[in-house]
């Protein structure tokens, strides 16, 4: 884990043009929005701006996307086709991690977000997502998953086949090469 959330000048510069080029490529994301509330927003604070760095150096290609119906909130999602290269093969949570006797992954999907300072998607986010995509073709996401599935083992996780989103389940303890997980970070 990192301590320093802080980025250099040349860091912040290099992700705010990444950031600005990838923006005006997807502007179907984020429709009446401006680059300029976008970029003052991120300046204003430094600690989401390295976040939202950990989400890019992750793979996540982050991106202003509504997710909602209020065009004025500034969030920033994982845009990358499949689920970033950078939080994969990871269980969902610590208790999922302790609970393995053998062959224990790095790391959870929680704790990795929880020290990035974003948070996964939710179910519903998930499907908001997909309009813009399609997203997890090839690749799966632990998505945030209910108090009262989670107590009984089990996590949530979502992809895109066949011309649709799928959610399905599994134990919270298990972990695949080809899953990670999406986050968001709302400004």
């Amino acid at each position: 884990m990192k301590t320093n959330k802080i980025l250099s000048k040349e860091q912040s510069e290099t992700l705010l043009k990444t950031l600005k080029e990838r923006f005006q490529k997807n502007e179907k994301c984020h429709p009446g929005m401006s680059w300029e509330k976008v970029e003052n927003s991120l300046l204003k604070n430094a600690q989401k701006l390295w976040s939202v760095f950990q989400m890019e150096e992750s793979g996540g290609e982050p991106d202003v996307v509504i997710l909602n119906n209020q065009a004025t909130d500034i969030i920033f999602v994982d845009c990358s086709k499949e689920t970033p290269k950078g939080r994969r093969s990871i269980c969902y949570d610590r208790k999922a991690l302790e609970s393995r006797k053998a062959h224990r992954p790095e790391n959870t999907a929680l704790d990795m977000a929880n020290d990035m300072g974003i948070e996964l998607l939710s179910e519903e986010e998930y499907f908001l997502l997909q309009k813009y995509g399609p997203f997890d073709t090839k690749t799966s996401s632990w998505l945030k998953t209910s108090d009262d599935v989670r107590s009984l083992g089990g996590a949530i996780f979502g992809d895109y086949r066949f011309g649709r989103v799928f959610i399905y389940h599994n134990g919270a303890d298990s972990y695949y090469g080809v899953r990670g997980f999406r986050g968001k970070l709302v400004l």
